[in-house]
């Protein structure tokens, strides 16, 4: 049990940055893409997501496959988009049982909420906190 309990901790660090959510993501909708397709799409530095890639591959999250001088990148196994998936739905309902304490009389402050909650739901499950 500890060492599913290490495992799954590992597995949190790792999605524990939104720019690697941000690349499952894309790479969700685009199967495999190069690090330099990958930054058009994400708008972001090349160096940025390649220390990205660096950590997700390191946690066998993405795969890359070699042709000439181009690395393509792929998610390993499709399983953790039921995981981010799963992600989506507590954020829902979360903010759904928010909604229906604050009424319409907050709306600004739900998505205040929404996005604390989203820059910080994750690390709490990475350290335990």
């Amino acid at each position: 049990m500890n060492q599913l309990s290490e495992l799954t901790a590992e597995l949190f660090k790792a999605l524990s940055h939104s720019v690697r959510i941000k690349i499952l993501y894309t790479l969700r909708n685009h199967t495999e893409l190069s690090v330099n397709d990958l930054k058009e799409y994400l708008g972001l530095e090349a160096a940025n997501v390649s220390q990205q890639l660096a950590i997700l591959r390191s946690k066998k999250l993405v795969k890359t496959r070699k042709e000439a001088n181009n690395v393509y990148y792929s998610v390993q196994d499709d399983t953790i988009f039921n995981l981010l998936d799963a992600s989506k739905v507590l954020f829902n309902n979360q903010l759904s049982g928010m909604q229906q304490f604050l009424g319409d009389t907050a709306p600004l402050l739900l998505v205040f909420v929404m996005v604390t909650l989203i820059e910080r739901f994750i690390p709490l499950i990475v350290t335990g906190k």
